[in-house]
């Protein structure tokens, strides 16, 4: 019996020593799995990466925000008085085209100066006379009237001016974008214009009225010398 455990105790003893290396390696490689060095350059390659990323994110949030001043700044204005300049410049021109007697044509103008305001040849006759003074007085008040038919259109024109001059420099000043502010600048420039015009069609037809005077002042001392001439000669006439 003493033996039998002596034998036994052997074989233990003896597999325990055949099988001690093995188990050491086994203990061993289970116990090296945790590499700290690794772990840490691992940690390190996952913290460039999120920088990275965090850089790309950043970088694109400013892209994102150029573009968006781009689009400010190339943003065209919501807001347009074109129309309304041109209406009041297509008034004053209809206002002008609706002169009265003389009008603003330089044919026209001539053949009346001729047959009109011209030389008197002292064989007309008084009727005719008369007919020339007639159509002068008739085409110098047609002028006044004319110029103050623009010059009402002109003042009826000022509220209107008015409000677009408001409006646009409203406009201006709450422009986005370079663009917005120019093309506000420009339709004040073109407002600017118009009322040029406006000031341009009222003196041209001031100064119609004013010339179609002093014409008629001019012919009708020309008339009266013709007619004291004929009065002259036929005084003289026995």
């Amino acid at each position: 019996m003493i033996l039998n455990r002596r034998r036994l105790a052997g074989v233990v003893v003896a597999s325990l020593l055949a099988a001690g290396p093995l188990a050491t390696s086994t203990a061993r490689a289970q116990f090296t799995v945790f590499d700290p060095t690794n772990y840490a350059q691992n940690v390190l390659q996952a913290a460039r990466a999120l920088q990275t990323i965090n850089n790309q994110i950043s970088s694109l949030q400013n892209e994102a925000q150029m573009l968006i001043g781009q689009a400010r700044s190339l943003a065209s204005l919501p807001y347009s008085s074109l129309a309304a300049l041109q209406a009041q410049v297509d008034r004053t021109r209809e206002l002008l085209g609706q002169a009265q007697g003389l009008a603003y044509d330089v044919t026209q103008i001539r053949e009346a100066f001729r047959t009109q305001y011209g030389a008197v040849d002292l064989s007309v006759t008084d009727a005719a006379l008369t007919q020339r003074a007639d159509a002068r007085w008739g085409a110098a008040v047609s002028g006044f009237q004319d110029a103050l038919k623009v010059q009402a259109g002109v003042v009826g024109g000022m509220g209107a001016s008015r409000d677009q001059l408001a409006a646009l420099v409203g406009q201006s000043q709450g422009a986005v974008g370079g663009l917005q502010a120019a093309q506000a600048g420009n339709q004040l420039l073109a407002l600017q214009a118009q009322q040029l015009a406006d000031l341009l069609a009222l003196s041209a037809a001031q100064g119609r009225a004013q010339a179609l005077e002093a014409a008629d002042r001019a012919a009708a001392r020309a008339d009266a010398k013709a007619r004291f001439s004929k009065f002259m000669g036929s005084a003289g006439t026995p």
